[in-house]
């Protein structure tokens, strides 16, 4: 519990993360859910919602994957050596950041649907609820991805890695733009991380968006994302 608030105030004393994680999907929604473009319908509710849902995934997981990356200044600080000297678990540490991530994660993804009725966003009143818990949950995946990034890269670039390339996976994965079906990006985008979760977290407003390939997008690269953290980890904590 003690690790769990120490960490919850290394994130909210990070102005800028919290400037990128809370306050930029916050003006992406404004800039995208357009008033003419975001009032057609969608699903069971209109394009507005669905770029809520979108733009509220990517806060999510903009929080965790933060939360996790932030090992990389740890290590470089020597915080996590001192932490290997004591009696502290490897999972215990790994649980700690997850919570801390999934804290900060509830506020961004909070703050982009506070938003909604602003942006005249429509859904069925399930699929805020709905939508919001895939969203949060799968965020966790790119907690590991985070944790990961954290271990395989300096610490001073390891953010100006990890910002760009998750606005890259999320082009791809139709967070900013739909992508056309059967097209190349489409193709394209079927593979990469953001691609199934996105679908899933769509799929109560639209339920066309689910499917079993979609699952399996998202399984896959959450057993690829824990286990390349957790080999990194290994390694890392092998040395004391």
């Amino acid at each position: 519990m003690y690790l769990f608030k120490l960490e919850i105030k290394r994130v909210l004393r990070n102005t800028r993360g919290l400037v990128f994680t809370v306050i930029m999907p916050v003006a992406f929604l404004f800039m995208f859910a357009t008033p003419s473009y975001g009032r057609e319908p969608y699903g069971n509710g209109n394009w507005a919602g669905s770029i809520l849902i979108g733009m509220g995934l990517y806060a999510g997981l903009m929080a965790t994957a933060g939360a996790g990356a932030a090992v990389g200044i740890e290590r470089s600080s020597g915080w996590s050596r001192q932490l290997r000297l004591t009696p502290l678990k490897p999972l215990t540490y790994v649980g700690a950041k997850s919570a801390a991530g999934l804290a900060l994660s509830t506020i961004a993804l909070a703050a982009v649907y506070v938003f909604g009725p602003a942006v005249h966003a429509v859904m069925a009143p399930s699929a805020w609820i709905v939508s919001f818990l895939i969203s949060w949950l799968g965020s966790l995946i790119f907690m590991s991805f985070g944790l990961f990034m954290g271990y395989l890269l300096p610490a001073e670039t390891t953010m100006q890695v990890v910002g760009p390339l998750l606005a890259l996976l999320a082009f791809l994965g139709g967070v900013f733009m739909p992508l056309e079906p059967g097209s190349t990006l489409d193709k394209i985008g079927s593979f990469t991380p953001l691609y199934g979760l996105h679908k899933l977290a769509l799929s109560p407003m639209d339920a066309s968006n689910f499917s079993w390939v979609a699952i399996g997008n998202v399984v896959a690269w959450l057993v690829l994302f824990s286990g390349a953290a957790a080999w990194k980890m290994r390694g890392d904590t092998g040395r004391v």
